[in-house]
């Protein structure tokens, strides 16, 4: 049995599929103050806040006027982690919905199902990985 590997460094990236990605954007670019990192395309746009990831997908579901939650990601520190974890969990018998790929922007990722069947994402993101949150030091 494989052990696991390092910890996951954060819970760092939400996927919102809205049905109003203009505005959204707007929303959070201009009244959040987050920055765009990458725009994949029409329907796809990445923000941050400089430690995190926030993507915005734009929904297309007729009957749906809200947003919805698409996945959530698990940064990892680096691509050989990244294959670690997926190793482990392959050996786990945790249901992968792909095999690690690589992004546009230069991350790294793929896809499970936890057992309520949300979708989870471990990914190294070159602009969010290898941060580590250092709690305050006691007075």
């Amino acid at each position: 049995m494989l052990e696991r590997p390092s910890r996951l460094n954060g819970l760092r990236h939400l996927a919102l599929l809205v049905p109003n990605l203009e505005a959204c954007e707007r929303f959070y670019v201009d009244v959040l103050g987050m920055q765009v990192l990458h725009r994949a395309n029409d329907d796809l746009v990445y923000l941050t806040c400089g430690n995190d990831n926030l993507s915005l997908g734009r929904a297309y579901a007729e009957s749906s006027g809200v947003q919805a939650m698409d996945h959530y990601g698990f940064i990892v520190d680096s691509v050989e982690e990244l294959e670690a974890w997926y190793q482990y969990l392959k050996a786990q018998g945790v249901t992968l919905l792909d095999r690690p790929f690589d992004h546009g922007d230069g991350a790294r990722s793929f896809h499970l199902l936890d057992p309520a069947g949300n979708k989870v994402q471990p990914i190294y993101h070159p602009a969010v990985s290898g941060q580590r949150f250092s709690p305050p030091e006691k007075a």
